[in-house]
C-alpha cells in the first residue's frame, strides 16, 4: 500500500467514524426529545404532587393534635376514675363502720 492509498483509506475510515457518530447523535436527540405537551403534563403532575404533600402534612398535623387532645382527655378521665374509686372505697369503709356500730348498739340493748 503506497502513501496515497493509505491517506485515502484513513480518510474513508475517519469519514465513516464521523458519519456513525453524527447518526448516533441524531438518534439520541430524536428519542430523547421532549414535547411541549409532555413538559406541561410534567408541570401539572408536579403541582398536583406538591398539593398532595401539603394535604398530607396538614392531615398529619391534625392527627397529631387530635391524638394529643384524646390523650389529655384519657388522662383526665383516668384521674377522675381513680378519684371516684377512692371515694367509693372510703364510702364502703364508712358504711362498714356504721354497720358495725349499729350492730354493736343493737347487741348492747338486746
Amino acid at each position: 500500500m503506497n502513501r496515497t492509498e493509505f491517506i485515502i483509506a484513513t480518510a474513508i475510515i475517519l469519514f465513516v467514524a464521523f458519519a456513525t457518530g453524527w447518526f448516533a447523535n441524531w438518534l439520541v436527540h430524536r428519542f430523547t426529545r421532549v414535547n411541549q405537551s409532555d413538559v406541561g403534563e410534567l408541570d401539572r403532575m408536579s403541582q398536583e404532587l406538591h398539593e398532595a404533600e401539603e394535604t398530607r402534612d396538614q392531615a398529619i398535623t391534625y392527627l397529631q393534635q387530635r391524638e394529643a387532645e384524646l390523650t389529655n382527655q384519657l388522662t383526665q378521665t383516668e384521674a377522675e376514675l381513680r378519684a371516684a374509686m377512692d371515694g367509693l372505697r372510703d364510702a364502703r369503709h364508712d358504711a362498714d363502720e356504721l354497720r358495725g356500730y349499729v350492730e354493736r348498739m343493737k347487741a348492747g340493748r338486746g
